[in-house]
């Protein structure tokens, strides 16, 4: 394909960055010559690999990893400094963290629906707080809300899943109005099903066999597993990216 050279020397954050659509985006981005901080939860044989893999593409001075909780403000306002102090700056910062939860609503410990909210909903919202001083003194930036399909509809055994994906998206529409006058823009990406790993990381409510959901919840588990299975190749969210970044006007959705 034919890149844009615009791109080349563009600092770009990616939350959730050594695995999954994470990986896929970063490393999609790296071809194009951007300068590439990516974060992880913590240190595994993925992060290295893909520290790796973009380092061999970009060269060391070009590439900044860390393994942070973007559920830590402070965490994320010195992840925010380190990029800068790197880099100069931040242009665009990719909300990509997040995690997945299953099972019905009314088994749902209280703690996990809390737990999924913090990481999928205000684990963004610290991201983009810690980046948004520099965005605003530079007056650009471009921020993507890696959302979901699933935000825009009520899936059953998914509530709470849904639940924080309609919660960004909404968020991002409000916040890309307040941040209009800073020239800096925001943008909703809604995947559906990608071939990822995604499925071993979500928390899933047991399935008790003195459930009355225990038919129906086994059924929708098993082809929700089927689905991403199935899915999309994770390349392809790597261009989408790379398209909305590279226009002047990215949409909203």
């Amino acid at each position: 394909m034919t890149w844009d050279n615009s791109l080349v020397g563009r600092s770009v954050l990616v939350t959730g960055g050594s695995r999954g659509l994470g990986r896929e985006m970063g490393l999609f981005l790296a071809k194009a010559g951007v300068k590439l901080c990516f974060t992880a939860t913590k240190k595994s044989e993925k992060f290295v690999k893909t520290l790796q893999e973009v380092t061999d593409i970009l060269g060391h001075n070009n590439v900044f990893a860390d393994i942070v909780d973007v559920c830590n403000p402070e965490a994320m306002e010195r992840l925010a400094f380190l990029c800068e102090e790197k880099f100069s700056r931040i242009d665009v910062l990719i909300n990509n963290a997040g995690k997945g939860i299953t099972g019905p609503l009314e088994e749902i410990p209280e703690e996990e629906l809390k737990s999924i909210f913090e990481t999928n909903y205000f684990g963004p919202l610290k991201v983009i707080k810690a980046v948004l001083p520099a965005m605003r003194e530079q007056r650009s930036g471009l921020i993507i809300n890696v959302t979901s399909i699933a935000g825009y509809m009520g899936l059953p055994y998914r509530s709470a899943y849904s639940a924080t994906k309609g919660a960004l998206g909404l968020t991002t529409e409000a916040l890309r109005m307040e941040l209009k006058e800073f020239n800096i823009k925001l943008t909703n990406v809604a995947p559906g099903d990608f071939a990822t790993n995604i499925a071993s990381g979500r928390y899933h409510a047991p399935l008790k066999e003195t459930s009355p959901y225990k038919e129906n919840y086994g059924k929708s588990l098993a082809l929700m597993d089927e689905h991403v299975d199935h899915g999309e190749d994770p390349q392809k969210m790597g261009k989408a990216v790379y398209s909305i970044i590279t226009e002047k006007e990215p949409k909203v959705h």
